[in-house]
């Protein structure tokens, strides 16, 4: 007698699980170009082809340049508004637009060992640049601070405008008021306070 067939095969078909690949997105943050780049100590940048620094007064570019170069291989051109250094017969080093003026009659250059040093003065002294040449990497203006002991050897109006010009850009870097805004809301709320009999609900403060 045959046995009752106890097939054990097992029609379930294991359906893989599909695992979910994980797209891993290795997206690098973008370096805030609005901010700028991070300035070196001398409150400017190396780019490799060319270094800067700055004074409030005069900004100093650097140019490498081979051993054993002389001052008249150079093309070197400054004006108001353009910068160029190159050698002659070769492709400039530096050429372009200053991003800001300067005073050509005061600027100058020479050749100090393997560099050429270009020294600028600033038509207005009175704030940072944030680049030499226009359309260049820009620094972030807001992360220059200027060295606490030439501060303290500024005659005191100077300093005073110095001190004003760094509190207005942190302030407007934090979307603050600057300090003339503060002191114009000051002396409105001073000359409201002397003038109650006023009706100032319709005044338009600027």
């Amino acid at each position: 007698e045959a046995g009752p067939s106890t097939s054990s095969s097992s029609s379930k078909e294991e359906v893989p699980g599909k695992e979910e690949a994980k797209e891993e997105t290795l997206e690098e943050e973008p370096e805030q170009e609005s901010k700028g780049l991070k300035p070196t100590s001398g409150r400017g940048y190396d780019y490799g082809h060319y270094s800067w620094a700055q004074t409030l007064s005069e900004v100093s570019v650097s140019v490498p340049v081979p051993a054993g170069t002389k001052a008249k291989m150079m093309d070197v051109v400054i004006t108001k508004t353009k910068l160029k250094v190159g050698i002659k017969g070769q492709p400039a080093i530096i050429e372009g637009e200053l991003s800001e003026a300067v005073k050509a009659d005061d600027c100058m250059w020479n050749i100090e060992g393997k560099s050429v040093e270009v020294s600028l003065t600033k038509q207005d002294g009175m704030h940072w640049w944030s680049s030499v040449i226009k359309g260049d990497p820009a620094i972030d203006v807001h992360k220059v601070e200027p060295e606490n002991s030439k501060l303290t050897d500024l005659d005191p109006e100077t300093r005073q405008t110095v001190e004003k010009m760094m509190f207005d850009q942190r302030q407007k870097a934090l979307g603050l008021p600057t300090s003339e805004e503060m002191q114009k809301q000051e002396m409105l709320k001073k000359f409201m306070a002397s003038h109650p009999e006023m009706d100032f609900s319709k005044a338009k403060i600027m």
